[in-house]
C-alpha cells in the first residue's frame, strides 16, 4: 500500500458514510442488514410521522441511540481523530467519530445525540441513551436534530462541508457508496480542486476521480495508510 504522508498537505478532509460505522456494529441503512429493511420509515422517520405521533418516534430514536452506545469505535476512527489538524465531513449520525477523541466535525446529516425545537428554535445536546425530556422549556415537543426522508440538508452546513472539501490538499472518503447527492459530488469538487484523492471501502463506489483506491475496511486500511 502506499503510504501518505500527512506533514506533506495542508488541508486535510476525510469524508466517511455509513461503513465507517459499519465495522463498530451500528446498522446501516439501505444495506444488508439495514434498518430500513426492518422498519418502515414513513412511521418512524420523516417529519410527518413526528407530527402524527411525536413520542412514538422519540421512543424509537431512543433505541437507536442504545445500539449505537453497545457499539465502539474501532482503529480507523482513532486514526483519523489523531489528526487535529484535519476537517471531518460525515453522513453518520451515531457520534462515533466524536466518542474516538475527532473534533471538527461536520455533521451533514445531523446527530442522534442532539434535540431541537422548531418553531422556537432552541438546540440542546442530550447524550444519554434516555432522552432527558422530550419537550422543549417552551412547551413543543423536542425532535432529533437529525435528516429525516424528505427533509431538506441544512443550507449553512452543506456550505461548510463545500468549502472545507473545494480548499483541501488530500481528500479520504471511507466507506461511502457516493450514491447520494448532493454529497456524492464531493469526491470531483475535490479533484477539481487540485486535492490528491484516495477512496477506502470494500466495496466499488463507480467513482472514477480517485488517485488511489483501497479495497478493504477502514480499520485496517487506515492504520497502514500514513507514514507514523
Amino acid at each position: 500500500m502506499e503510504k501518505i504522508d500527512p506533514s506533506a498537505y495542508r488541508n486535510i478532509v476525510f469524508f466517511t458514510g455509513a461503513g465507517m460505522s459499519a465495522e463498530c456494529g451500528v446498522p446501516t441503512y439501505r444495506g444488508k442488514g439495514g434498518i430500513w429493511n426492518q422498519y418502515d420509515y414513513g412511521e418512524y422517520a420523516c417529519q410527518k410521522a413526528f407530527e402524527r405521533d411525536p413520542e412514538k418516534v422519540l421512543r424509537f430514536h431512543e433505541l437507536r441511540r442504545r445500539a449505537v452506545l453497545d457499539c465502539q469505535p474501532h482503529a480507523g476512527h482513532r486514526v483519523v481523530a489523531g489528526m487535529p489538524r484535519s476537517i471531518l465531513v460525515t453522513q453518520n449520525i451515531d457520534g462515533m467519530h466524536q466518542r474516538a477523541g475527532s473534533m471538527n466535525v461536520i455533521e451533514l446529516h445531523g446527530s442522534l445525540w442532539r434535540l431541537r425545537c422548531d418553531p422556537c428554535g432552541s438546540m440542546r445536546e442530550d447524550p444519554g441513551d434516555d432522552y432527558e425530556t422530550l419537550r422543549c422549556d417552551c412547551g413543543n415537543w423536542l425532535r432529533p436534530d437529525i435528516t429525516w426522508f424528505g427533509d431538506m440538508l441544512d443550507e449553512s452546513v452543506m456550505r461548510m462541508a463545500t468549502e472545507a472539501i473545494a480548499s483541501c490538499d488530500l481528500f479520504i472518503s471511507i466507506g461511502t457508496s457516493g450514491s447520494v447527492w448532493p454529497a456524492a459530488g464531493f469526491p470531483s469538487l475535490a479533484r477539481d480542486a487540485g486535492a490528491f484523492c484516495i477512496e477506502i471501502n470494500p466495496e466499488p463506489s463507480g467513482a472514477i476521480c480517485y488517485d488511489l483506491v483501497i479495497r478493504g475496511s477502514a480499520s485496517e486500511a487506515l492504520p497502514s495508510l500514513f507514514v507514523s
